[in-house]
Order: C-alpha cells, then structure tokens, then sequence
C-alpha cells in the first residue's frame, strides 16, 4: 500500500491529499530515509512525520485496504522517543 493512502486509512492524516503535500515538502520519513507518496510501506516499518516543532513517529503493526474508524489505530503504534 503507499504510504499517502495508508496515513489516509489509519486516519494520521485526515486527507489523502494532504498525506500527499506532506510527502511532496519532505515531512515524511520513513526508516530514516525521505519517502514519496509512491513508497510502499512495509509491516514493521517507523514512519515519522515532521509538523512545525512537532514530530509523531508510529510503527506499522498491520497493512488493511478498509478500517472502520474504530479499528484505526490498531493499524500502528505510536513510538515515545526517550531521549
């Protein structure tokens, strides 16, 4: 699945096209490494998205097509950076 429809599916991001622009202006980073909307993300993979100041860095923990709104947020976990 690319990563711009998966932050769409989880509900990370409320728009596809937004999920979009975000990839487009390099602040969405996956592995370390800047991605395109194009990416296909992975089970496993950490997925940090830049806003302003604020970073929110989730690991994919399952890949669905359909989530109801409910079952969203079992499609990731939510990373604390300790540092």
């Amino acid at each position: 699945m690319r990563i711009d429809k998966f932050l769409k599916v989880s509900r990370l991001i409320k728009r596809r096209t937004v999920a979009n622009e975000a990839c487009d202006h390099e602040r969405i980073v996956v592995n370390g490494r800047v991605v395109k909307a194009s990416y296909d993300v992975k089970v496993g993979d950490v997925i940090e998205m830049h806003f302003g100041e604020r970073v929110i860095s989730v690991r994919v923990k399952e890949i669905a097509e359909h989530v109801r709104k409910d079952d969203a947020s079992s499609m990731y976990e939510e990373i604390t950076d300790l540092s």
